[in-house]
């Protein structure tokens, strides 16, 4: 499949559009820091990542736009203290901004926590991002417990890169996270990369009633050199038709959008699963 196909694939499903929960945009210093760091990708993670989609803001939207992505986040997330309520400001602007763009939000372990994301809670944020691996930081963090309540109780979805893939943190893994969901049962965490390379482990949690998984990168020739999806877990990603969602990571990836969407296709579970993947799961979560 090419880009150029996507509008007619998602027709024949039956879709109007297609709804992806992981987007980003960011900054553009902050964005252009990220590219930075992958035109080093060969000596971070062992294999080039040539940004397929790297051009400008307004060029990225109408690529969206002729794709059929008709609501997405602009997931931000920080790396370093006094950052994270800088980007959620910026994500609300720019959400209001941009049609289809849905008010997304992040967070750090700093004490200034709790008010932020309260603040952009009732502002109208109605999407997450934590990434453990960039962040370098402990979910677990007792000054985040009041913020994983908030969420908790708002039933505000949180992408979470928690995964130890491409490259381990020294807080990635199911553990972690795990641990989070046990003192907060009913979070709406939605786990990035499908887990990353602990696929099965994540699958796992699909025990807490509102944990998803998103498809974000996995699967994908790219990914599977690197962190192969084992088969024998595709039936379980077919009985997940409610829980797994369309990712794509954005304009970040290495081959064209149409390859996530081909990846999901060639995995034979159904029209029914596509829709669902690929619209209704990520219109739920998004409220849109």
């Amino acid at each position: 499949m090419q880009d150029s196909e996507v509008p007619a694939w998602w027709a024949g499903l039956g879709l109007d559009g297609l709804v992806d929960i992981h987007v980003h945009f960011l900054p553009d210093q902050v964005m252009n820091a990220v590219w930075a760091y992958f035109d080093q990708a060969s000596t971070h993670y062992g294999t080039a990542w040539p940004i397929t989609y790297r051009t400008s803001v307004e060029e990225r939207l109408k690529t969206l736009e002729l794709l059929g992505v008709r609501a997405f986040p602009s997931l931000v997330y920080p790396h370093k203290p006094d950052m994270a309520e800088w980007l959620n400001t910026w994500a609300r602007s720019f959400a209001f901004q941009t049609p289809g763009c849905v008010p997304s939000g992040t967070f750090y372990p700093e004490p200034s926590a709790s008010r932020y994301v309260r603040e952009a809670l009732d502002l109208g944020t109605r999407i997450f991002k934590v990434h453990l691996q960039v962040g370098d930081y402990d979910p677990r963090d007792p000054v985040l417990d009041d913020v994983w309540g908030q969420l908790a109780e708002a039933g505000t979805p949180v992408v979470a890169h928690c995964g130890s893939g491409p490259i381990p943190g020294r807080h990635t893994g199911p553990g972690p996270i795990g641990e989070v969901l046990r003192r907060h049962p009913r979070l709406t965490v939605v786990v990035a990369h499908l887990g990353m390379p602990e696929y099965a482990e994540h699958l796992d949690l699909t025990s807490y009633p509102n944990v998803h998984l998103d498809t974000t990168m996995a699967l994908t020739p790219f990914t599977e050199a690197m962190m192969p999806f084992p088969r024998d877990l595709v039936p379980r990603l077919g009985d997940l038709a409610d829980r797994i969602v369309l990712g794509s990571d954005f304009p970040n990836i290495p081959y064209s959008y149409a390859t996530q969407l081909q990846v999901l296709a060639d995995l034979d579970l159904g029209d029914n699963w596509l829709r669902a993947v690929c619209h209704d799961n990520g219109a739920r979560l998004l409220g849109v």
